[in-house]
């Protein structure tokens, strides 16, 4: 498959691996609502976001929805919107990776983007994710009028790229029907199989084999209409009749035609690649929406949530499925996940994840009646938890800090192992279990002994009083005194803290 190279290129693909794990830690002040929900918002520099969230949530993000800078060079009083081509592809190419982990394999991914990097972000995406789990570019009527003092053409989209984790297990929803939709079925016959709406019984390429007179109930003789030709078969037409499919006027003499019985059709419709505005709004509804919480310092480019709520009609179905945004900007996508009952992560660099995302968010958990609100039935409740980027888990010299609890390096150690989000971490040294191998970590006196030292070495005493396991073990610990030949016999792969513990 053809590869995109740009300058900077090599260090872009290492950027995510080397990019230091760090501490999530939770501020209580900033945080809002209902304690124990799991709803997120982090202030920090998404990469190092990212990296953190992978021990916690790889593999569980149903959606990820993200409108990164445009690199339009216009400058954006919010975002540094004037990067350089190849720095705006280094910063996304590690960036894609990292929410790839973290997608469910029956997840997707939705990115805002422009003509300016489109076509180069589609190449970048078809190298992360395969351009086989390629879905569709979406076209979005970003404004309505005409900018006459354009110097070349008025630029009224923007585009939606659409990738699946693994396009063959993703599952797309269907949108729901407008009462407009289905004015057109009536029951003309008081057919017991409810409303139908009718369509044409000839088909426009004409075959010989299907062009026959038909007599009708009434005894009209009929053909179908010049050029043309029946849809079905005599055999297939004497069918439909006989089961009151096809319906001929009510003087049993019109020209026949087909039945489509309300019932039968699917319960929504297909999406289309065009999003008009009146269908899910423009960027003037967007500001309006913003400057109801905040109209000092408005996003120049915010996407409505009516935007956002057909991306998440579409791509989740269940209150519990998380949905992520990691350039949250004015806090769209939290405030329209919060009102449709769907967990969330949403990661802000800037202050404004404090001076334009906490305000929206509090709104919402109090109720606030703005963008989707009405057509969900939003009347507030749930929460928020707020989090800043801590420390890293290495130091400078590559030594775990100092400050690392032992839930928080169990929780990395597990993730590192198996790739899997870490089980509910328990006060105890065996983390969990997988594929058959039990995971032990000796760290920060987990069996008692509070000493510097105390229970962090291997001993054989020590292993007496560790939870039993017959299969394989893999034990984390600063130090063990059993040989080797016993740690083989016991089926105990050692590995020693700090040495072995990796940082991704």
């Amino acid at each position: 498959m053809p590869t995109l190279n740009w300058l900077n290129r090599d260090a872009a693909i290492r950027l995510a691996s080397v990019a230091p794990y760090r501490l999530l830690e939770a501020d209580p002040k900033l945080s809002y609502g209902d304690e124990n929900t799991p709803n997120m918002l982090i202030q920090g520099d998404n990469l190092d976001a990212l990296k953190a969230l992978l021990p916690y949530y790889a593999g569980q993000v149903k959606c990820v929805y993200i409108d990164p800078p445009y690199n339009t060079r216009s400058a954006f009083e919010h975002y540094d919107d004037n990067l350089e081509h190849s720095t705006w592809l280094t910063m996304m190419y590690p960036r894609l990776e990292l929410l790839r982990d973290l997608l469910k394999e029956d997840g997707s991914i939705w990115i805002s983007v422009d003509d300016s990097e489109a076509h180069y972000l589609k190449v970048i995406m078809d190298e992360v994710f395969g351009r086989k789990n390629f879905v569709a570019s979406i076209i979005w009527q970003k404004k309505h009028t005409r900018s006459n003092d354009a110097r070349w053409l008025s630029d009224n989209h923007d585009f939606i790229l659409v990738f699946a984790k693994n396009k063959e297990g993703w599952k797309r929803n269907l949108l729901s029907r407008p009462e407009d939709s289905i004015k057109n079925y009536s029951n003309l016959d008081k057919d017991s199989r409810g409303p139908w709406a009718s369509g044409p019984c000839h088909a426009k390429t004409p075959s010989e084999k299907t062009y026959y007179e038909l007599v009708t109930p009434g005894g009209k003789k009929v053909l179908p209409p010049r050029g043309t030709s029946w849809r079905f078969s005599k055999e297939k037409f004497q069918e439909l009749i006989k089961d009151n499919r096809i319906y001929f006027g009510p003087t049993g003499n019109n020209i026949p035609r087909y039945k489509r019985f309300l019932s039968e059709v699917q319960d929504g419709l297909v999406p289309t690649t065009l999003w008009l505005k009146d269908e899910v709004g423009d960027n003037q509804e967007a500001k309006q929406e913003v400057k109801s919480f905040n109209d000092q310092s408005v996003f120049s480019t915010p996407k409505p949530e009516r935007l956002i709520y057909r991306i998440f009609s579409i791509a989740t179905s269940r209150e519990k499925d998380i949905v992520l945004d990691s350039f949250l900007g004015s806090a769209t996508t939290a405030a329209v996940a919060h009102k449709m009952n769907r967990r969330y992560i949403g990661i802000e660099i800037g202050e404004h994840a404090v001076t334009h995302c906490i305000p929206r968010l509090k709104k919402v958990v109090d109720g606030e009646q703005g963008g989707i609100s009405e057509a969900v039935n939003w009347k507030g409740g749930g929460g928020f938890r707020f989090y800043r980027l801590g420390n890293p888990i290495f130091d400078e010299n590559g030594l775990i800090n100092k400050n690392i609890r032992f839930k928080t390096l169990a929780t990395h150690v597990w993730f590192t192992e198996t790739k899997t989000p870490a089980p509910k971490v328990k006060s105890s040294p065996l983390i969990g279990t997988r594929n058959g191998t039990a995971y032990y970590l000796l760290f920060n006196g987990i069996l008692g002994d509070k000493k510097p030292d105390g229970g962090n070495v291997l001993t054989s005493r020590i292993l007496k009083n560790i939870p039993p396991f017959k299969g394989p073990k893999v034990i984390y610990g600063e130090l063990t005194t059993i040989g080797h030949a016993q740690l083989k016999k016991q089926n105990i792969t050692f590995k020693q803290i700090p040495y072995d513990v990796r940082a991704y």
